[in-house]
């Protein structure tokens, strides 16, 4: 037998070896839902406790992260970590999930709404997403806090949440295959990986206004997608930042933010409302923004 007939015996049988084990590993599915892009919110009063619709709202939240799982499923995906991403980061009715899935809930924690993603899993869904704050168009545009932040850049490039959050996947090796929400949401992560599926629940107006679909035909749209994205994730593609440092600039609609943060050593001001830090790779950004974003000298316990 030849050298080169051994090589492609060894070769062929280690692709063979290499199907198999990824034929036999668990099809993982990490799930972040916010909550802006759940089908029919508008305003505050579908997004916090003390709105009127918010409990009715917690249910459809929950209702389209099912149905996320159910179209998963449907296409081969058994296991499930679903992180609530929304506000306190306590929304979604747990007593309404299978048994079998793991729920990620409270704050503060390290990867924010990508808290327990690592390398095991097969793919990221996006559900209830919403556009970026510098973005003109989309239902409750904003970045991390609407009530603080202008702008956040990562590596000079304004971004979105699901920008962030995508990146941080991508540190992992995982792709992107699910969003859902308006369809400036949608199309802000179709621009960073445009193998992604899409489920357009609703068709931004303004700020505070919608074209909306009936929870059920969102539902529906969900589950399809949700089946389709899995069934194609030999095509999926994931989005990562440049190896290396990363870097993050917060712009604040305040002065006092942006200098008592610049007396943090490694933070610079880089005007009057802008901070900017360093981290040495992606996973170091959702810390800090927690930080910046969350702090105060009277937290308690």
């Amino acid at each position: 037998m030849t050298h080169f007939c051994r090589a492609a015996i060894l070769t062929f049988g280690l692709l063979a070896v290499s199907a198999t084990a990824d034929a036999q590993r668990p099809v993982k599915v990490f799930i972040s839902v916010d909550m802006e892009g759940i089908g029919g919110v508008v305003t505050d009063q579908q997004l916090g406790p003390t709105g009127f619709e918010y409990n009715r709202f917690r249910e459809f939240m929950t209702a389209e992260a099912l149905a996320a799982i159910e179209g998963a499923r449907q296409a081969g995906a058994s296991q499930f970590v679903i992180a609530d991403s929304h506000g306190n980061m306590q929304n979604l009715l747990i007593d309404r999930f299978p048994r079998d899935v793991t729920i990620i809930r409270g704050s503060p924690r390290p990867l924010s709404m990508m808290e327990g993603i690592d390398s095991t899993f097969s793919a990221v869904f996006f559900i209830g997403y919403h556009s970026a704050t510098t973005n003109p168009e989309g239902v409750r545009a904003h970045t991390i806090s609407s009530a603080t932040l202008a702008a956040v850049k990562i590596n000079g490039r304004a971004s979105a949440e699901s920008g962030l959050n995508a990146a941080v996947a991508g540190y992992f090796g995982v792709p992107v295959a699910l969003v859902t929400g308006d369809e400036a949401a949608v199309g802000e992560v179709r621009a960073l990986t445009p193998t992604v599926e899409g489920a357009v629940v609703k068709r931004a107006i303004g700020f505070h206004s919608a074209a909306v679909m009936t929870p059920e035909a969102s539902q529906a749209l969900i589950r399809d997608k949700a089946r389709t994205a899995i069934s194609r994730l030999r095509e999926m593609r994931t989005y990562s930042e440049p190896a290396g440092p990363v870097r993050l600039e917060l712009t604040y609609k305040n002065y006092t933010p942006a200098e008592m943060l610049s007396y943090l050593p490694g933070v610079e001001r880089v005007d009057a409302h802008t901070v900017r830090f360093t981290g040495r790779n992606i996973l170091e950004i959702p810390r800090f923004i927690q930080v910046a974003t969350g702090y105060r000298a009277d937290l308690t316990p």
